[in-house]
């Protein structure tokens, strides 16, 4: 009795058709991926990219708005075109900039610190009201806890950038009060004291400098018209510069 032929079962040909569906959410997800770690990389350097091209702002019609690097701006803020920062100095200030968020974690959650990026470089703001009494250029007890932290970073091997201290007061015209004559002595001479105890925290005095703006820079947005408002404004800035100590 002869074999029957089996009836092989015909499928469609190929994978299956969620397979292709699959195949290419896995691709757009890698692409994500991808994308995502190229951005996390080369940030700093197109960040970088973006001050240098906006130097050129005006004379070849790009770049409008964003970063600005006005002349007037960049005299101000104590850098020129050729001080402006190079791919490895901004890993450095990278590196510095995540160190300080570590080191003021706690002062920044409480709103005691600021710590951001600007053209003049990274910027620590003391701003608490009980950094700095009303009318006085003495360092509290608040503020010389927090030194100490400051000092820690700025003496870190891979810190070598310069260092310019700013003072601030509010609009509260002084009562002469001894050797202190004006809100223009007085910012300075409160960050002139910042400077000689980051000094004698064994930072180098020659990375160090000190100003003084009065009540004339307050914070953006900062009216100086309410107590709170005025308290923020006894402030000083230590101001890691783009610019790197040759020491």
């Amino acid at each position: 009795m002869a074999e029957r032929k089996k009836k092989k079962l015909k499928g469609p040909k190929g994978s299956p058709g969620y397979m292709t569906t699959f195949g290419d959410l896995n691709n757009l997800l890698l692409t994500i991926f991808i994308i995502i770690v190229i951005a996390s990389t080369y940030a700093e350097v197109t960040r970088e990219f973006k001050l240098i091209l906006s130097a050129y702002t005006g004379s070849f019609g790009m770049l409008s708005g964003g970063l600005s690097l006005s002349k007037g701006k960049l005299a101000d803020m104590g850098n020129t075109v050729e001080t402006l920062p190079s791919t490895q100095k901004g890993r450095r200030m990278g590196k510095a900039k995540g160190k300080a968020a570590q080191l003021f974690k706690p002062e920044v959650i409480s709103k005691k610190m600021r710590v951001q990026e600007d053209e003049r470089g990274l910027v620590i703001t003391l701003m608490n009201d009980a950094y700095f009494q009303q009318g006085s250029a003495d360092l509290t007890p608040e503020i010389k806890e927090v030194l100490p932290k400051v000092a820690e970073l700025l003496k870190d091997k891979e810190v070598r950038n310069k260092v310019r201290v700013e003072g601030h007061t509010d609009n509260t015209p002084l009562q002469r009060r001894g050797y202190i004559h004006d809100n223009w002595e007085l910012s300075t001479l409160r960050a002139v004291n910042v400077v000689r105890f980051l000094e004698q925290d064994g930072v180098e005095p020659k990375r160090l400098s000190a100003g003084g703006y009065g009540e004339y820079r307050p914070l953006p947005g900062n009216s100086n018209n309410t107590p709170e408002e005025r308290a923020l404004n006894r402030r000083v800035e230590i101001i890691l510069l783009w610019e790197e100590s040759n020491l």
